[in-house]
């Protein structure tokens, strides 16, 4: 980076990094205002559906003394109970472009957090008629009231636990199926002010039923096993516990009676809680204000939430977002806005992948652009200095066409330099 800017190497030292972190942060609203426009205006993107779910990162440091500290114990998305963490919220549209993140205390409940997200975004871009897509357990009866109340009014999509299905299973029995594309069905329920969407996805049940089977076969052989082992109770508890961890789902399928003083069992499968599970495998509840809509435009936008599972994913996994090493909370918020400035850059080499080289991923492109290196070539002049020139080294096939269809001009390669002899060194200034 030094030698394409014509600087050395303090532009990248440790401590000049660190520095630049703490300016970073005060600009994070305007930075949202801008990227928004600059994505409407190169891409043509639309902000009216937009997709809200939260994540945790984790930390390699203890636990802060300080009670305001943001850095807590919560439940980890990461599996790392052992870690103190720090929530992310996250707003994307359909098309994976992100408008707006908060970093929140990691032992934040979700369903606390619509509330402000929802005047961040009105506060942050004025009042407008959107729709908000959210996986159940984020939204909670009030703020959907305060939804439906607002002026304009906000209108929401979102996902609905068991409980709810198990209530109203019997009146979506009678409703007919409809289909609303090649392999997905719903059934329509209007409620009062709501409209509730029963989904099934043909490929979605085969997965899952094939999961299942897999699953519950593995522990019907599993118990069969232990069944015949010489241990005693303890022991056998033990085991029990270690095969429900490996397969949870499947373990509520099977009933399974422990003799209160020896170390036998019988079991047996529930076939009625596998009737249950059979008619729900692939299907999914929804329940949303939006009672004049397409079926199939609401079933879209609820499966457009495995795109903001990818925002986390990539941040997490591709842009190296965890574990966070830094002890203080304004750095730490630093170092998150550092990895969602990088996934803008991901989302924004996307969307000019997509009609310029289409089937070509971010991560594709970047690793064949890997393969550029910066190297110095040095030439001994006749009086002891030395030339140096710093060079990019040529692309390749598969490079220069990737350069051409994204519409890039390579940067000039850098000026020569020149070192002086040690003998130029020592001299005085008027001698030179």
């Amino acid at each position: 980076m030094g030698d394409l800017l014509g600087a050395d190497y303090a532009l990248v030292e440790k401590n000049a990094l660190y520095r630049c972190l703490d300016k970073l942060v005060p600009h994070k609203e305007a930075l949202f205002s801008h990227l928004r426009q600059r994505w409407q205006d190169l891409f043509g993107a639309k902000f009216d559906v937009l997709l809200y779910d939260l994540t945790s990162t984790y930390f390699e440091s203890p636990p802060p003394d300080d009670k305001e500290d943001k850095r807590r114990f919560g439940w980890s998305r990461d599996k790392r109970k052992d870690c103190v963490q720090v929530m992310i919220a996250l707003i994307v549209t359909p098309e994976g472009f992100p408008i707006a993140y908060e970093v929140l205390p990691g032992n934040t409940s979700d369903k606390t957090t619509l509330r402000g997200m929802l005047r961040k975004i009105e506060a942050q871009y004025g009042k407008a008629n959107r729709t908000w897509v959210m996986d159940r357990g984020i939204p909670t009866e009030e703020v959907l009231a305060e939804m439906v109340a607002a002026d304009p009014p906000v209108s929401y999509l979102v996902g609905t636990p068991k409980g709810r299905l198990n209530k109203l299973e019997k009146a979506l029995l009678k409703r007919p199926w409809q289909a609303v594309r090649e392999g997905v069905d719903v059934k329509l329920l209007p409620q009062e002010q709501e409209l509730y969407v029963f989904a099934q996805s043909h490929a979605r049940i085969h997965k899952e039923r094939s999961m299942r089977k897999r699953k519950l076969k593995w522990l019907w052989a599993r118990l069969k096993e232990i069944a015949t082992m010489d241990i005693d109770r303890e022991e056998l508890l033990m085991k029990f516990g270690a095969a429900r961890k490996e397969a949870r789902a499947a373990w509520r399928l099977i009933d399974i009676e422990v003799d209160p003083k020896a170390a036998k069992f019988t079991y047996k499968l529930n076939r009625e809680k596998l009737r249950t599970v059979r008619r729900r495998e692939g299907r999914y509840l929804l329940r949303t204000n939006l009672s004049g809509q397409d079926p199939a435009q609401l079933w879209q936008f609820y499966i457009q939430l495995v795109e903001i599972e990818a925002s986390f994913k990539t941040m997490k996994d591709d842009l190296n977002l965890r574990p966070i090493y830094h002890q203080v909370i304004p750095r730490v918020e630093a170092h998150i806005f550092v990895a969602f400035l990088a996934y803008c850059l991901h989302v924004t080499l996307r969307a000019r992948l997509k009609p310029l080289a289409p089937g070509l991923t971010p991560r594709a492109a970047l690793d064949k652009f890997a393969a550029v290196q910066m190297i110095d070539v040095h030439f001994p002049t006749t009086d002891g200095r030395t030339l140096v020139m710093s060079r990019y080294t040529e692309f390749n096939a598969d490079q220069k066409l990737l350069v051409r269809q994204l519409k890039l001009d390579p940067p000039p390669q850098p000026p020569p330099r020149i070192t002086a002899t040690a003998a130029t060194q020592t001299a005085p200034a008027h001698a030179l």
